[in-house]
C-alpha cells in the first residue's frame, strides 16, 4: 500500500476470518459489522451470505475477536446498526434482525420490513448501503438497472413505489419510507459534510453528486421516474479520473488514465470528519477507485447554491491486483477502515474466482489513541457534550443514542385525554423528566456557539430528541446563518404538510433571504407543500432571476412548479408570467402544451 508520509496502513482483518466483505459499519463499541456477501454475483445461489463482526480489543489496529451474528441472508449489500439491531439490505428484502443489548446473538429471526427490491438485471447495480443522517432517518442508495418495486409486506403492486436509482430513506420509529433523489447510475454509499450536505459517489463516470431532496440527477436513460423532468443536475465534479469518454474502458491501466485517477468505477463515500487525519483531509470527499485500485480524494468547494468537486492527490494506492475497494469509513479514534473485496471480477466482468478472500485495511496518520468504550454507557448529558466533539463519530453516534432514549421515553407515556392539546402538555412534561438538563445544553450551543457546524450539532440532536418543536423551528427562519435557516426548513418538512399558514411564512422568506442555499432548501420543501398550495411560492421562486445559472435551482423550481402546472394549466399561465428565468419558462411551455395525461417520454 502507497500513502502519503506520516498515514500507515494495517491489516485489520484477512482471510480466513473475513471473506467477500461487499459493506460494514461501526458500532458505539468501536466493532465493524460486516457484511459478507458469498452468494455474489450469483443471486439465486441461496442463503450463504453473513454478517461478522469484528473487534479489536488491545487498540493494535488489527482484530482480534469475531464473532458471526447472522448467516442465513439471501443476497447481502448493505448493512447499518442502532435502535437495538441490525438493518440490513439482502434482496430482495429489507431486513431488521433485533440485538437489544448488542451481544451478538440475535433476539429473534429477521423481520422484513420492505420487500420487491430488484434483482433481475445485472450483479452490482442493485440497492445498497445504509448510513444514519443528520435528522434521525436511515439513508440508502440504489442503483438503476435494478430498479425496485418497493413497499412494506403484501403491499399491492400497484400501490408499490417505484426506486429507479438515487437516494431513499426509511423511518426508524415511523416505519415509513420515502425516495429522497432520483438519478444517477449506480451510487454506492453516502456521507455528509460539516454542514449536513449529502454526497454521494457514483460507481459508473460521472462519479460524485450533492444529494438535494427531491433533485432529478443525470443521467436520464429513458428512466420513467421523473419523465418531466426535462432536464437533470449534473455531477459537481469539474473532472474525471479516466481519458476515453467515448469508450470508458479503454483507458484502463494506462498511464494516462493513472494520472486522472485510475478509471471510471467507484465505490463508497466518505467525507472525512475524523480527528486522526492532518487537517488538510477534513471535509474533503473520499471514494474507492475499483480500476485504479485507489482512495480518490475530491475537495469541495461552495459554488452558489451546491458544490464543486476538485480532485485532489490520491490518499492509498494499492499494488495488489486483486484489490477491491468497495466500502471506507472513519472510526472513534479517526483512523479510516477500507474493505477489500480481493478479487479479479468487478462491475460487468464478474469472475469472483475467489470466494475465499477478503480484507479490511486500516489508514492511520502517526499512532492515533486507541478508545475502548461504549456510547450506550454514557448518560445523557454526557452524550449532549459530545455534540462539541472534533470527531464526529463522537457526535453522530452520540445523537442516535439520545433519539433511541427518546423512543424509549415516549414508550412508557401515553395519551390519556381527548384533547389533543392537553395530550401534548402532558408530554412534554413527561419527556421533560428525561432532558431537562440536555434542552439547555443543546439550546445554548445553538444560540451561541461561533462555529456553524457545531450550532448545526445542537440543532440536530434538538430536533431528533424532540427538544425543539415546529415553531421553535420557524423562529429560526430570522437566524444569523444561513445553514442554519436552510435546515429548519428541512427539519420542519420532514414532518408536517403545511397549511396556508405555514406557506405563507416560506414565501415571505423566500422574498426576503438572500441566501441561494436556503433558496434550494425552499425549492426542496415546495415538493412537500400540496399542490393546491403551492403557487404563492413558486411565484415568488421563480421571480428570482438571479438564479439563472445557478447548478441546481432553476432545476429544482421546475420539480416543484411542473406538478402544479400539470394540475392547473390557469395557474401555470400565472407561473409562467411571473417567472424569470428563460429554461424554466421553456419547461412550462412545453409541459402545458403536452397535456396533463401526456406519454411523453423525457
Amino acid at each position: 500500500m502507497q500513502v502519503p508520509k506520516g498515514f500507515n496502513v494495517t491489516l485489520f482483518a484477512g482471510e480466513p476470518d473475513i471473506t467477500q466483505p461487499i459493506g460494514f459499519c461501526i458500532d458505539d463499541r468501536g466493532r465493524l459489522w460486516v457484511a459478507e456477501a458469498k452468494n455474489y454475483p450469483d443471486k439465486k445461489a441461496g442463503k450463504n451470505d453473513r454478517i461478522i463482526i469484528l473487534e479489536d480489543t488491545d487498540g493494535d489496529g488489527r482484530h482480534d475477536k469475531r464473532i458471526v451474528f447472522y448467516d442465513k441472508l439471501e443476497y447481502v449489500s448493505g448493512i447499518e446498526v442502532g435502535f437495538g439491531g441490525a438493518w440490513v439490505m439482502s434482496l430482495p428484502n429489507f431486513y431488521f434482525i433485533p440485538d437489544k443489548n448488542y451481544d451478538g446473538v440475535p433476539d429473534g429471526e429477521p423481520v422484513v420490513l420492505l420487500d420487491g427490491f430488484g434483482t433481475h438485471s445485472n450483479a452490482h447495480n442493485i440497492a445498497n448501503g445504509f448510513a444514519w443522517g443528520p435528522d434521525g432517518w436511515l439513508y440508502a442508495t440504489h442503483g438503476r438497472s435494478n430498479w425496485s418495486l418497493a413497499g412494506k409486506p403484501g403491499t399491492p403492486e400497484d400501490k408499490r413505489r417505484r426506486i429507479d436509482g438515487g437516494v431513499w430513506r426509511y423511518h426508524p420509529v415511523r416505519h415509513e419510507w420515502e425516495i429522497f433523489a432520483d438519478g444517477t447510475t449506480n451510487p454506492w454509499g453516502i456521507d455528509w459534510n460539516d454542514y449536513g450536505q449529502a454526497f454521494v459517489c457514483n460507481c459508473v463516470n460521472p462519479h460524485l453528486f450533492h444529494v438535494i431532496q427531491g433533485a432529478y440527477y443525470d443521467p436520464s436513460r429513458n428512466r420513467p421516474t421523473g419523465r418531466f423532468a426535462y432536464e437533470r443536475i449534473k455531477t459537481i465534479a469539474d473532472h474525471l479520473h479516466f481519458t476515453n469518454t467515448k469508450t470508458i474502458r479503454a483507458g484502463i491501466g494506462t498511464p494516462e488514465e493513472d494520472k486522472a485517477g485510475g478509471g471510471h468505477a467507484h465505490c463508497g463515500t466518505m467525507v472525512y470528519l475524523g480527528d486522526n487525519w492532518p487537517t488538510e483531509y477534513r471535509g474533503a470527499v473520499f471514494m474507492n477507485n475499483i480500476h485504479g485500485r485507489r482512495v480518490n480524494m475530491d475537495v469541495l468547494k461552495r459554488k452558489g447554491s451546491g458544490y464543486t468537486a476538485t480532485h485532489a492527490p490520491d490518499v492509498m494506492r494499492a499494488a495488489d491486483p486483486w484489490f477491491v475497494g468497495v466500502s471506507l469509513a472513519y472510526g472513534p479514534d479517526g483512523g479510516v477502515f477500507v474493505s477489500d473485496f480481493s478479487d479479479t471480477g468487478e462491475c460487468h466482468h464478474t469472475r469472483n474466482t475467489r470466494k475465499h478472500s477478503g480484507r479490511i485495511y486500516k489508514i492511520t496518520y502517526g499512532k492515533p489513541k486507541p478508545w475502548n468504550g461504549d456510547i450506550n454507557k454514557l448518560d445523557n448529558v454526557e452524550l449532549a457534550k459530545l455534540q462539541l466533539h472534533d470527531n464526529d463519530w463522537f457526535v453522530r453516534h452520540a445523537r442516535r443514542v439520545l433519539q433511541e432514549r427518546l423512543i424509549d421515553t415516549h414508550k412508557t407515556w401515553s395519551p390519556f385525554s381527548p384533547d389533543p392539546e392537553e395530550n401534548h402538555a402532558a408530554w412534554r412534561r413527561h419527556r421533560s423528566h428525561r432532558f431537562h438538563e440536555v434542552d439547555p445544553l443543546l439550546k445554548k450551543q445553538l444560540a451561541e456557539n461561533k462555529s456553524v457546524p457545531k450550532r448545526l450539532r445542537a440543532l440536530w440532536a434538538l430536533y431528533v430528541t424532540e427538544g425543539i418543536e415546529a415553531e421553535g423551528l420557524m423562529e429560526l427562519f430570522k437566524d444569523r446563518d444561513e445553514h442554519v435557516r436552510a435546515w429548519a426548513i428541512q427539519l420542519l418538512m420532514n414532518d408536517i404538510r403545511l397549511t396556508e399558514h405555514g406557506v405563507k411564512m416560506l414565501t415571505q422568506l423566500a422574498e426576503t433571504d438572500k441566501s441561494p442555499l436556503v433558496r434550494l432548501y425552499l425549492a426542496s420543501a415546495a415538493q412537500r407543500v400540496p399542490v393546491k398550495l403551492r403557487a404563492p411560492l413558486l411565484k415568488v421562486l421563480l421571480a428570482h432571476g438571479e438564479d439563472v445559472n445557478d447548478p441546481n435551482l432553476p432545476l429544482m423550481y421546475w420539480y416543484a412548479t411542473e406538478p402544479v402546472v400539470a394540475a392547473d394549466p390557469k395557474t401555470g399561465v400565472q407561473l409562467l408570467a411571473a417567472c424569470k428565468l428563460p429554461k424554466v419558462r421553456q419547461f412550462i411551455t412545453r409541459r402545458m402544451a403536452t397535456g396533463r395525461n401526456a406519454s411523453e417520454k423525457k
